[in-house]
């Protein structure tokens, strides 16, 4: 099975709110997820990020790959760069 972190769209018409869930690779967009692990307003000004970074961090670790703009959420909250120094510490 493999695992995607990736958006899951709710609100109404015209008026997205995302959630960030893990979910297996091969289930629908809004479908089955395993975990919510945030959620993303892009209709605020700045956007409305909130993150369970330690939940995030276990499942990149267990191998969970994240979406395009899943990835630049985390590069801009600094938890890419978190999972980089890791595997790095860990190599030595």
């Amino acid at each position: 099975m493999s695992l995607k972190i990736r958006l899951r769209r709710m609100g109404s018409k015209k008026r997205p709110f995302y959630r960030i869930v893990v979910a297996d690779s091969r289930s629908p967009r809004d479908g089955r997820f395993i975990e919510n692990v945030g959620t993303y307003n892009p209709l605020t000004e700045p956007d409305q990020v909130t993150l369970k970074e330690e939940s995030i961090m276990d499942w990149l670790e267990k191998g969970a790959k994240p979406s395009d703009t899943v990835r630049n959420i985390l590069s801009d909250a600094g938890l890419m760069k978190q999972l980089h120094d890791a595997k790095l510490a860990a190599k030595k």
